[in-house]
């Protein structure tokens, strides 16, 4: 018996109906998932892992990634498909390199960056806020403000851009590259002063077993600290901030500040 060719036989009227049904219904599905795919994260060129530079230490940011700041902004991101790793590279160094694109962005900075740093966006629902405080053994009290500071012998990280804008000219600074080099300084009198942020300033004396070290009260200045991504990731600026908002709605930040932050305020 003959073979015969199967792309040789007429469609019946019937067929071609079937044929052109199944064109109009799978056609718009098709694109649906293609649109789908390149709009998510994951699926699309997006990377699945960011590298972010913290420039805060215990207990917001540890290189277990324990520490407060690290849980939210890793859940966060986990919530939209990414994973995160962190790198503790000099503050100023680091806006450079997230600026370039070397570093996919910043883990918690002030607002305003991007102003200066021009690839730089922010991620509009803030981590928390941060207290700007003044550390001192010999002193116990301070002029409230930044005025507080005039012909002061003063340190603190290099790239804190709130400081270097706004504590006085007047006074002695001395600019470091790391949280342990700070609390040394004070420690061994070289400074009268150290501006570092209010929890990690505790815990790091704790850890450094520098006795007598006092957080002055009021705080210089109290920021919202926000994530920053490089431009090329604007795709998932917004959704993002909508999972850092959800996780305020939902119960997990309260729960790991409570475990994380709340002992050390306690303390005071």
């Amino acid at each position: 018996m003959a073979r015969r060719n199967i792309w040789s036989l007429r469609l019946t009227s019937s067929t071609k109906k079937h044929i052109s049904w199944m064109w109009k219904f799978i056609i718009p599905y098709s694109a649906t998932l293609i649109l789908l795919a390149f709009n998510s994260p994951v699926l699309s060129k997006e990377k699945t892992v960011l590298t972010l530079n913290s420039t805060t230490k215990i207990p917001l940011s540890t290189p277990e990634q324990s520490g407060f700041l690290d849980l939210v902004a890793k859940e966060a991101l986990a919530q939209i498909g990414i994973k995160m790793e962190t790198l503790f590279l000099p503050a100023e160094r680091a806006l450079r390199d997230a600026n370039n694109g070397i570093l996919d962005g910043e883990l918690s900075r002030v607002p305003g960056l991007e102003k200066s740093y021009t690839n730089l966006l922010l991620v509009p629902e803030k981590l928390m806020d941060l207290e700007f405080t003044v550390f001192s053994i010999k002193h116990k009290t301070i002029k409230p403000g930044w005025e507080g500071l005039n012909n002061a012998s003063v340190a603190f990280l290099n790239g804190w851009k709130i400081l270097e804008r706004n504590v006085p000219k007047s006074a002695e600074i001395t600019k470091v590259q790391s949280p342990g080099q700070l609390f040394e300084l004070l420690k061994l009198g070289r400074a009268e002063y150290i501006i570092y942020e209010k929890w990690g300033g505790i815990a790091l004396a704790k850890e450094m077993n520098i006795k007598n070290v006092i957080p002055l009260s009021p705080p210089l200045a109290i920021r919202g600290m926000h994530m920053y991504l490089h431009k090329k990731h604007w795709k998932i600026v917004k959704p993002l901030s909508d999972s850092i908002k959800s996780l305020k709605k939902n119960g997990y930040y309260q729960k790991t500040f409570k475990t994380k932050l709340e002992l050390i305020i306690n303390t005071q």
